[in-house]
């Protein structure tokens, strides 16, 4: 975001405390006339001080309504004077914070009875922090039916003021309201069945376009994880008699229309948030990091459960614009890619007819439109951005070339056209590292490097994990987040979980003891600051976190998968890896905990119902132990086959630091190969054609 605001000598003219942070979105607006505050003491002390109301504005960097409330109203210093005069105002970055996004989130939805979302606006009361009243974006002048910003301010100020009595009745009301929104677990003694996934299953089927994939109308979202468990709930039950082929065909479909969408970048790779059509055609332009980490993930898990070569392709290009944009120097990898250039959502991604025609030759040209819809109206503010229209065939046949030929001249004008958009301002890219978001990108990296055959993905994976216990990891805990050589703030549940479900993934495809031992260690910290003792589950914050006005305790997905669901997933897998009954336990305690949630919305919960289905199909292991070629060798025959409930580790025979549990299965001569099923272990199998029979 440009410095509206400067000197004679082009130095800002305003600077407040944003300056100092790590988030890039915070300090996009450390030059706004507005006098922000990071969230914390400093703020809470001044609103106590001089007993004014706290103005807390939520966004983040890729966000694109953020930045037009910050360009109408931030930048304004009308409005800056009353936000100061009137408020002490805290500015927070929803992806640095998610604890204190997701309380006043849910406080909005309960005030306003509205959907929540970003930019979010709160307005809190100065001694205890409680939401008085609240909203997401508010516009410069009266317009959708909402209140000018700048109107709004004084009203709301007043209110508090005059009723301030009526408001402290308010807020308990609305404190026992966040009392309540865990249902209790199921019973201990209740059974535990399949019921919710077969419920997510006919809701999936119910809401699933049979045309362009995906489920519901616009605006459509890409839920990486239902699709997921559609390949396993296909797979399930592929050998029986009537295979559910239809989860297969709902999976493959989604997954086809997304990446021939413009929600697909077709030049660079990599998908952005979700789309705002049917059609997957025209997407609100921001990249996030966790969106291409579960996508990549699932198109390679697709591609091995189906051979069909496109899944690879797309899983191939996602990884390689991560790798290429998202990957910094130091190993983690990046954030988000911005909606807007030049203050202007998808600008850098649009283009013009003539500005194609003459970047191309006229054999490229021919080829090209067609494909890409060149040849019809523009589908985005009288500029085409870029969608699969028609396949390769039937262009080969209207031009009377070969499909090589076509597919030929397609790649050479995608490269042309890829290096002429690089010479444009391109988005602004949010560089900070979290913890989490990392750990879902190196799962996404392991899985596709096992599916591809491709050692670059897993070596990106690795420094990015030496990345994490190199800056984020001291004295035994995490850190949430890093930029600029600093990292800060107390990790959440989701960054712990996702790290060892990453670490865990990353073992199938090379295996190192002493990351196996850093997941064991992140699972101990789960079980040590985030349990809940009484109802089962984990707590998003740890017990010793900044106290805040509510501890939340999710079970369902919202853009990222959900904490609880990754936890349980991991703590069973590695339970049964390294025999430790305490992890399953505390996976089944989980499960249970969200049980009420699952049953009331099963597609909602994904991630949970993942570790659903392994707490009552309990995972194969298979653990080789040999010589590295032929161990090697073998594991690569068995990533060929889509198995969702085996893992697999190859562990060299003079591998140090084992845990009991793997040192117990000895190497035998070349190559050994151990298979259990849950806790229970069959004889060791000393050749490659006894152990396909054996798993098949």
């Amino acid at each position: 975001m440009e410095t509206r605001h400067l000197n004679p000598d082009g130095s800002p003219k305003y600077t407040n405390r944003l300056i100092g942070e790590t988030s890039p979105y915070l300090r996009q607006h450390a030059h706004n006339p507005v006098d922000w505050y990071p969230w914390g003491e400093e703020a809470f002390a001044r609103a106590l001080a001089q007993r004014k109301p706290i103005h807390l504005s939520v966004g983040y960097a890729a966000c694109h309504w953020c930045h037009v409330l910050a360009a109408e109203s931030f930048e304004d210093e009308a409005t800056a004077q009353v936000l100061n005069e009137l408020y002490v105002n805290i500015k927070v970055d929803r992806e640095e914070r998610p604890d204190v996004d997701r309380i006043y989130q849910i406080a909005q939805q309960m005030l306003t009875q509205r959907s929540g979302g970003w930019p979010l606006t709160m307005f809190l009361t100065p001694d205890d922090r409680r939401p008085f009243f609240g909203g997401t974006y508010f516009p410069k002048e009266a317009r959708f039916g909402l209140p000018a910003f700048r109107e709004l301010l004084p009203r709301v100020a007043e209110y508090y003021r005059d009723h301030e009595a009526q408001l402290r009745q308010q807020n308990e009301a609305l404190m026992a309201a966040f009392a309540q929104l865990e249902p209790p677990p199921a019973p201990g003694a209740a059974e535990v069945t399949d019921a919710p996934l077969r419920l997510c299953r006919q809701a999936l089927g119910r809401t699933f376009d049979a045309r362009y994939g995906g489920f519901g109308g616009a605006p459509k979202f890409p839920h990486p994880k239902s699709l997921e468990l559609l390949l396993r709930q296909w797979r399930a039950g592929a050998e029986d008699e009537t295979p559910d082929l239809h989860a297969l065909y709902m999976a493959g479909l989604t997954l086809r229309r997304m990446a021939d969408g413009g929600i697909d970048d077709q030049l660079a790779g990599g998908f952005c948030r979700y789309s705002v059509d049917d059609y997957w055609m025209i997407p609100h332009f921001e990249k996030m990091l966790y969106d291409n980490a579960s996508l990549l993930a699932v198109y390679a898990d697709t591609f091995v459960a189906t051979g069909d070569a496109f899944y690879g392709r797309v899983a191939g290009e996602t990884a390689d614009w991560v790798r290429r944009e998202m990957q910094s120097p130091e190993g983690g990898y990046y954030s988000s890619l911005d909606a807007d250039s030049e203050g202007h959502e998808g600008k850098y991604y649009v283009w013009q007819r003539d500005e194609v025609r003459s970047a191309l030759t006229v054999e490229e040209y021919e080829a090209f439109a067609p494909r890409y819809g060149l040849d019809r109206e523009p589908n985005f503010e009288g500029r085409w951005h870029l969608h699969v229209f028609r396949a390769v065939e039937e262009i080969a046949s209207a031009l009377g070339r070969s499909p090589d030929a076509v597919e030929s001249a397609l790649a050479t004008s995608r490269s042309k056209l890829l290096r002429l958009r690089g010479n444009r301002v391109r988005p602004g890219r949010d560089d900070k590292i979290l913890a989490s978001w990392n750990g879902l990108m190196i799962r996404g990296m392991a899985v596709a490097a096992r599916a591809l055959g491709r050692e670059d993905l897993a070596q990106s994976a690795g420094r990015s994990l030496e990345f994490v216990r190199r800056t984020l990891w001291r004295d035994g805990r995490l850190f949430a987040t890093y930029n600029d050589g600093r990292a800060h703030l107390n990790a959440y549940l989701d960054d712990y979980a996702c790290l060892a479900d990453a670490v865990l993934e990353l073992q199938q495809v090379r295996f190192r003891a002493d990351e196996l031992q850093f997941a064991r260690e992140l699972l101990e910290v789960i079980l040590s600051h985030y349990t809940d003792e009484r109802a089962g589950g984990f707590f998003f914050t740890s017990d010793d976190h900044e106290q805040l006005i509510h501890r939340p305790k999710s079970f369902a997905d919202d853009a990222t998968p959900a904490g609880n669901g990754i936890a349980a997933f991991v703590l069973q897998r590695m339970g049964y890896l390294l025999g430790e009954p305490r992890y399953l336990e505390a996976a089944e305690r989980t499960v249970r905990a969200g049980w009420a949630m699952m049953e009331r919305y099963p597609q909602g919960h994904a991630s949970l119902l993942t570790a659903l289905e392994e707490l009552l199909h309990p995972p194969q292991i298979v653990v080789l132990r040999g010589v590295p070629e032929t161990i090697e060798t073998w594991r690569r025959e068995l990533a060929r086959l889509y198995s969702p409930r085996r893992m697999v580790l190859a562990v060299p025979a003079d591998a140090a630091g084992l845990p009991a549990q793997i040192a117990d299965k000895a190497p035998r001569g070349d190559a050994v190969a151990y298979v259990c099923r849950g806790s229970v272990c069959g004889e060791p199998i000393g050749s490659f054609a006894a152990l396909a029979e054996a798993l098949r």
